[in-house]
């Protein structure tokens, strides 16, 4: 009778290990692809990241790019001779005019209103700092027609100030005042709501600097301050500008729609497609549309400026004190 027992964990089981190479080779890869993931911020598969960004150029394509299409497509569907001709209309000329003197009215107040209400909300600290930003953001949850209302409400022929302003013979609503107060309104906070949170990132170490050396309230903000935020103040200026030329239902109710008046872009647009007169109108459209993406080209180039003087300023060494000299 035998002691040994029988071996089973021998090369007769058909059983081997794996040899090293082969489980490094494993380990890394495992390792690369854990990599890339945290990375990408995301452990999700490949098919994922897919899907989405094909959800995402669909949605775009058909609700941004087919529409955009479309406008151009109809405009130009009799011609380019039709698609002129509506261009050679008073009324047309006296609407893009309006859009055009709303805009260079409204943009340069809320430019100097924006830059105010930042600078005291991001570098003071005062009793009511968080009532005046909500009513930075007032535009934002009103309605434009109920802008417009509230104009019409208080300068109305049977408004607040109404009977006042007849008495003087000032006109306000159905005029161009009433325009540009109404569009005013709805843009204000574009501008105010870009230079707020970059005013704050910044803190005000640099300003204080500045006024220690000497520097007055103006040379401060002239040399220190708008260097800092001038790719911001662009780019609400942009987005400002394109809301004050698009917007309608604000400047629909105090316009009072009196034709080669108080009609901008957008109002002489419908007037026109309600009046059947589609290529027309299509072709005032197209002239917004194109507005619109001249503004976007603007806007992506002031975008990758700001990355790039970013990245400059991320490049550059640390600034090392100076060493004391010695007698």
């Amino acid at each position: 009778m035998s002691n040994s027992r029988p071996n089973t964990a021998g090369p007769s089981q058909g059983v081997s290990a794996p040899s090293g190479g082969s489980a490094v080779r494993a380990a890394t890869s495992v390792g690369a692809r854990d990599v890339r993931r945290a990375k990408a911020g995301t452990t999700e598969p490949a098919w994922v990241k897919w899907t989405l960004i094909a959800i995402a150029l669909g949605f775009i394509f058909l609700f941004l790019v087919l529409p955009l299409a479309a406008v151009f497509t109809e405009a130009l569907r009799k011609g380019a001779d039709a698609f002129l001709e509506a261009f050679k209309e008073p009324d047309a000329w006296s609407a893009i005019r309006l859009t055009l003197i709303t805009a260079a009215i409204a943009v340069p107040l809320n430019l100097v209103f924006g830059v105010a209400a930042a600078w005291a909300i991001a570098k003071y600290e005062f009793r009511g700092k968080a009532f005046l930003t909500t009513l930075v953001d007032l535009p934002f949850s009103v309605s434009p027609v109920v802008a417009g209302l509230i104009y019409v409400l208080m300068f109305g022929a049977h408004g607040w100030f109404g009977p006042w302003l007849q008495a003087h013979d000032i006109k306000i609503v159905f005029a161009v005042p009433g325009i540009v107060l109404a569009t005013i309104f709805v843009t204000f906070p574009f501008i105010a709501r870009e230079l707020i949170p970059l005013m704050q990132a910044q803190g005000t170490d640099e300003e204080q600097a500045a006024q220690v050396l000497g520097a007055s309230g103006w040379q401060t903000f002239w040399h220190v301050t708008l260097p800092n935020i001038k790719w911001g103040l662009i780019y609400g200026v942009i987005l400002c500008n394109a809301r004050a030329m698009g917007e309608f239902g604000a400047v629909s109710v105090v316009s009072g729609h009196i034709r080669g008046q108080t009609n901008t872009m957008p109002l002489h647009v419908e007037i026109l497609y309600n009046e059947y007169q589609s290529v027309a109108a299509f072709a005032i459209a197209s002239l917004l549309a194109l507005l619109a993406l001249v503004t976007l080209v603007i806007k992506s180039f002031v975008e990758w400026q700001f990355e790039r003087d970013q990245k400059a300023a991320a490049a550059l060494p640390p600034e090392r004190p100076l060493a004391p000299v010695l007698p």
